[in-house]
Parts: C-alpha cells; structure tokens; sequence
C-alpha cells in the first residue's frame, strides 16, 4: 500500500482542500504547484481548508469539482452498493444485495478514505499543533471517520496511517476503540476547560458546527456514548463507565444540536443527487415497517406508486431478488422533494447531509437505562423523546400525529410486492412489534433497535453497526445469497473484505491485519465487540 500523502508530496490532499474550501481565497495560490508544499509550509493557515476536506470526504461524499480526487461515485458505491444495501435502506439492484462482493466495490470507500479523508485530518492535525481547542475538535473528528471504516473493515491502518512509508500496519479493532477513548476523554477535558466559544482556525470551514465550541464537544461526548454502546457486550464495564460519563458531560439533546454537513454547489449531498438517478429503491423491510406503523416519515422518504391515487401505495423491492427477477414491476423511488434532487435538479446543493443525529442518543440511553446505567431517565422516556426528535427532524410535529404514532399498536406489515408475487418468502414479518412501549424487556429492546433503525436513516454506517451488535431482527433476510462463506449466506454482512490492493502492496501487513481479525477475510468473520 502506498498512500500518496506525504507531507512533502501533497498534491491530492490540497486539491481537495482548496476545492472544498469555498471561503478560502487562496484557493489558486493553493493549486497552482500543490506539490512544492513542504512540511515547514504546512501553518496554521491550512488547518480550516484542511479540515473542510476532511469532513466532506470523512462523510463518504465527493464532487465532481474535485476532478481526480473524488467524485459522488464514492457515495454511491460505499455507502450506497455496501452498507445501506446490507441494512434494506436501499435496494441497489447490484450483486451486494446478495450479500456478494464484486467489481472490487469494496475498494472505493478505503481507497478515498486513505487518499482524501485521511491525509487532510493529518494535515490539519500537523497544522494546528499548539491549537488547544482546534486539535480536541480535530481528535474528535478523527474518531468519528475512522470508527466507521473499523467498524466496516476490521483492523485497519490507523496509528500508523499517512506515514509516508511503502508499507503500512494494521491496528487491532480492540487498540483502535481504546485510543478512540483517550482522543474523546483529551478533547472533552480541552473543550469543557477553555473560555473559547468558537474555534477561530477552524470555524470558516467548519460546515458541521461553525467552530462552535459548545457543539463540537457535545458532539465527542455523543460519540463516546456511541462506541460505549458498541462495546457493550465485550467490555461491559468499561462501556458503563464511558457511557455514564459521556452523559453527564453531555451528549446532544435537542435537534439543533445535531451534526448536519452543510451542503453546496461544490459540497453537494450525494445521496440527494444520486439515488435516484441510479435506481435506487425502497426496500421490501422499510416499507414493512413504516406502512405497518402508518409512519409519518414514509411520505417523507418514499414516493408512492401513484401520487394521484387514494389511498396511497407504496411497494418495497425485496433486497436479495435475482437479476431481472422482477421484471417491469415497478417499486417505490425515493421522494424526489425531500431525499432526491427536486424538480430543479439542484436539492443536493442545499438539502444537508445528516452526520448524527440527537435522536440516536435518546435510543441509545433507553438502552443503556435498561443495562441498569445512569442515563438520566427511565427507558420509556428515553425511548419516546428519541421517537419525538426523529419526527420533528423530519418536519413532523403536530402533537396528535406524534402521540398517536408513539402510542400506536398497529404491526408492520406484509410488503405489497406479494400481490404480484405471493409466492416469495416474505410472509415472516421480521418486526412483530408495536411502537408503543411493551411490557417485557427483550420487547422493548427490540423496539429501541426498530426505531434507532428508523432514526438514523439514511446514515447507514452506523446503523449497520448497530445491527450487527444488536443482532435484533428488524429486517427481512435475502431473497437469494451469493456467498456461501461461513457466516454470510442469507444473513446480515458482517463486515467489507479488504482490497485486492492491500494484498499486493501491503501483503505482510494485510495479512497480519488478518490475523488480528480473528477469522478469515471473508463478509462473514465478526469483528472483536460483535459477540451475539
């Protein structure tokens, strides 16, 4: 593996630093011979810009303003063809959907991520040395865009990533969660002791927060309570103590606390421009969910068959179908006003990206109030304000639609696509649960899962990961599998392969990676906190 980021050498990381940093102005003295830069060169000047790119490729989105460093294919492939395919937010209609890895798709995500994302947080990180509060922002960020791709691949490079060097090694999924600790413990205490109420290097690009002090370490402490949760089941003590603290220094509690990435004409929301352009449809589980519940959000998210008929019908495709399985049948697109790219074509440069959402938060101290922690309310309270903040995210607060919603016991409900084809496997409805707060704990946890599922939507790194530690079962199974290894077949994926690359630059270091792994490099090896 030979990452092209040296610092002496910096020709990728600051063309998209320059292009993603529409405020700088010196944007074409950056470009003009970006690889002349030197080490000595790299001043606190170059923090915001830097920091800018890694946020937008941090988040998996690219533009074709950045030609050569990235483009919204990197969306649509690693998010789009991986993760929200494994977890039915989506029905992408390639081989992944049989839980297949082919084309090299596997490859997209880390090779931006390696390329991109993390030579600009190197680069800011080098260039704000001395910066107290702009490094806690830079560690906290840095923890949130390498806890998904571990979470994705396994042990990857992390201590060592950006050296410089031919080859790379990998860190143990265990070392990486330990040093995502101390980063967000070392931030909490910068951000919680300063007087600074924004972080003046950052803030011009800062298209999360501002520089917001206040926000960002609300935003680290979110996270800690997120990785506590993760490795609930494998250090359970330790993901009690992380847990509980993260909740006093507080996590986010309101909406406007959430991390949105702000959208633009250069920065444009992948999602939005993409999924339905390429095809992208509901799935066959989102749709047994929310018509089921009579969820508010599907109107929001979906479109029906039929904007003109009464009642309105909506049909998922089954994640898992054979190619061409089903012929002209057509099936729900995503709403082209709210989740596409509107009737101009141009929602992608305003509609945001969502990054986390307060609401996740709620869910998660719901259950962690049921493990017997101190999450400052009982687990039904919890569990129905994360409901509220979900649907006032969306747009959704008249109170009789939110209480009716919360208290609802209606039941999801078989997919549509069995008028057409009744004889399908889909008559065992994964979810047999209500919204409305059951009386038994195993229930309730399986609610909690249901709706952070519903919650996190679209951002379907994490909630693959939740998935697969909670093993709750929420979505259907695949029609078809084209992976026969062990622990794949019709089940949930249970992590992406590495790259044929690695194999044949990185080979001795893949392989130790491997080794690390505790299993085979195959979609069906557990990664070290997946216990269930």
């Amino acid at each position: 593996m030979k990452y092209s980021f040296k610092i002496k050498t910096l020709g990728v990381a600051l063309m998209a630093v320059s292009i993603l940093s529409s405020c700088s102005k010196d944007f074409d003295e950056i470009n003009k011979d970006p690889n002349s830069l030197t080490e000595d060169q790299l001043d606190a000047t170059l923090a915001g810009p830097s920091f800018a790119s890694a946020l937008y490729a941090g988040i998996h989105n690219g533009s074709y303003s950045s030609p050569g460093v990235d483009d919204q294919g990197t969306w649509g492939i690693a998010t789009g063809i991986l993760s929200s395919t494994f977890i039915h937010y989506l029905n992408c209609g390639y081989g992944t959907e049989r839980n297949a890895f082919v084309n090299g798709y596997e490859g997209r995500g880390w090779t931006r991520f390696y390329t991109v994302a993390v030579p600009a947080i190197n680069n800011a990180i080098k260039a704000s040395e001395g910066n107290a509060e702009a490094l806690a922002v830079l560690k906290i960020w840095k923890v949130f865009m390498y806890n998904q791709m571990v979470d994705a691949y396994g042990p990857i490079p992390y201590t060592e990533a950006g050296n410089g060097k031919e080859k790379v090694p990998y860190d143990s999924v265990e070392d990486i969660y330990t040093d995502f600790f101390k980063l967000l413990d070392e931030a909490n205490a910068t951000l919680s002791s300063t007087s600074l109420t924004t972080v003046a290097s950052l803030q011009p690009n800062d298209r999360l927060y501002g520089g917001n002090v206040a926000n960002w370490r609300v935003f680290g402490n979110s996270m800690r309570l997120r990785l506590a949760l993760r490795i609930s089941d494998k250090e359970p003590a330790k993901a009690k103590t992380q847990a509980e603290a993260a909740v006093a220094a507080g996590v986010m509690t309101t909406n406007a606390q959430s991390a949105f990435f702000k959208a633009s004409n250069i920065t444009p929301n992948n999602l939005n421009m993409i999924v339905n352009s390429w095809g992208y449809v509901m799935t066959a589980s989102m749709e047994s969910i929310l018509v089921g519940y009579n969820d508010p959000r599907l109107e929001k998210w979906f479109a029906p068959l039929d904007a003109n008929a009464t009642p309105k019908v909506y049909r998922g495709n089954p994640v898992g179908g054979l190619e061409d399985q089903f012929g002209t049948t057509k099936f729900s697109a995503f709403n082209n006003d709210v989740m596409g790219n509107g009737a101009a074509g141009n929602l992608s440069e305003s509609k945001n990206i969502e990054v986390f959402m307060a609401s996740e938060n709620y869910l998660s101290r719901a259950e962690g109030a049921l493990n017997g922690w101190n999450m400052g309310g009982t687990a039904q309270s919890l569990y129905e304000t994360g409901i509220r903040l979900s649907l006032a995210q969306w747009g959704i607060t008249d109170a009789a639609t939110v209480n009716a919603y919360i208290s609802g016991t209606t039941l999801p409900t078989l997919p549509n696509i069995l008028t057409v084809y009744p004889a399908l496997d889909l008559y065992d409805i994964p979810v047999k649960l209500p919204v409305a707060w059951s009386a038994t704990e195993a229930n309730q946890r399986t609610q909690i899962a249901v709706q952070k599922y519903l919650a996190i939507f679209p951002e379907s790194w994490e909630a693959w990961s939740d998935l697969r530690r909670s093993d709750a079962k929420v979505i259907y199974p695949p029609l078809n599998t084209d992976n026969n290894d062990a622990g794949v077949g019709k089940s949930l994926m249970k992590r992406i392969i590495y790259t044929t690359n690695e194999y044949s630059s990185n080979k001795d270091a893949v392989t130790d990676g491997i080794t690390k792994l505790g299993g085979p490099d195959t979609g069906g090896t557990k990664l070290w906190w997946d216990t269930k």
